[in-house]
């Protein structure tokens, strides 16, 4: 988080208290990276509000610039933007869709997430973070290449949010209910599932320096327990991680960032992999 240089804030004109610009400028303030303040609107115009609150972040000492633009939809103008100024952080006040519109729609926040190549910030409360506890969601029982680095993004990013908020990180990882079909005669018996992930943690534990006391192994569907282990420790930032499942799969499943973003009472960071944010840009690049 420390190598991030620009922030793009995603404004509300409907919603001027700002708990996306409050976020940013929390984060600003410790990295010293520049804001870049966008509202995504085709109708309305926005720059004089614009211009005034460029002038007084200005004046606070940000480094700041300001524009509105609309490329088709929300999600489109916003990782147009993110591109077109490198911006290594996407700041956005996530609010929850209608339940109705949502299954017929994949709301707009779900295609920022799964399409944006690079971190998404979701703002969902004003709790302040300072002295709070950050919750970082891992599988560690998937230690390829490609979530071993994720996992190492995941943790890095937790420590840098505890950094700035002078709060505590803790780690959960899920891992599966036994299946007595299963083909691995290990994750037929919960002792045995149990036994090989903490066997698993042992080693995560130390390379990452994660105390027994801030590691929660549990057992079960991760879109349902990391919410509640969130609220068990009143988390104030979730990270976690997608894989950025596209196409027929991902419109069916949906990813566990996707699942639990309303169910979630805190502030969420979604990270993706740097092949899949390659891969990404390449995407974006093509329109």
């Amino acid at each position: 988080m420390q190598a991030i240089r620009s922030i793009l804030v995603v404004m509300e004109p409907q919603h001027p208290e700002g708990l996306a610009l409050k976020r940013a400028k929390l984060i600003a303030g410790v990295t010293q990276s520049r804001l870049h303040l966008l509202v995504c609107d085709k109708k309305g115009e926005h720059s004089a509000w614009l211009n005034d609150l460029s002038s007084s972040l200005s004046e606070e000492g940000f480094a700041v610039s300001a524009q509105q633009a609309w490329h088709d939809s929300p999600h489109q103008t916003i990782i147009a933007v993110q591109q077109a100024e490198g911006c290594g952080l996407v700041v956005k006040q996530h609010l929850p869709d209608n339940p109705l519109k949502k299954a017929i729609l994949t709301p707009d926040d779900w295609k920022l997430l799964r399409y944006c190549p690079g971190p998404v910030l979701m703002v969902k409360t004003d709790k302040p973070w300072t002295g709070g506890t950050i919750l970082a969601a891992v599988d560690v029982g998937n230690a390829d290449g490609e979530h071993r680095t994720l996992h190492a993004g995941i943790i890095s990013h937790g420590y840098d949010i505890a950094g700035l908020a002078k709060g505590e990180l803790h780690v959960i990882t899920a891992h599966p209910t036994p299946m007595l079909s299963a083909a691995d005669p290990t994750f037929q018996l919960k002792e045995t599932i149990e036994a090989r992930y903490r066997e698993q943690c042992r080693s995560f534990q130390a390379e990452y320096e994660i105390g027994d006391d801030r590691l929660h192994i549990v057992e079960g569907p991760a879109d349902v327990l990391i919410p509640q282990i969130a609220h068990q420790l009143s988390a104030v930032v979730t990270v976690i991680g997608t894989v950025a499942r596209t196409g027929l799969s991902g419109a069916l499943i949906g990813n566990t960032a996707e699942v639990i973003l309303d169910s979630l009472e805190s502030d969420v960071l979604v990270l993706k992999p740097d092949e899949i944010i390659a891969h990404l840009e390449e995407l974006v690049a093509q329109r």
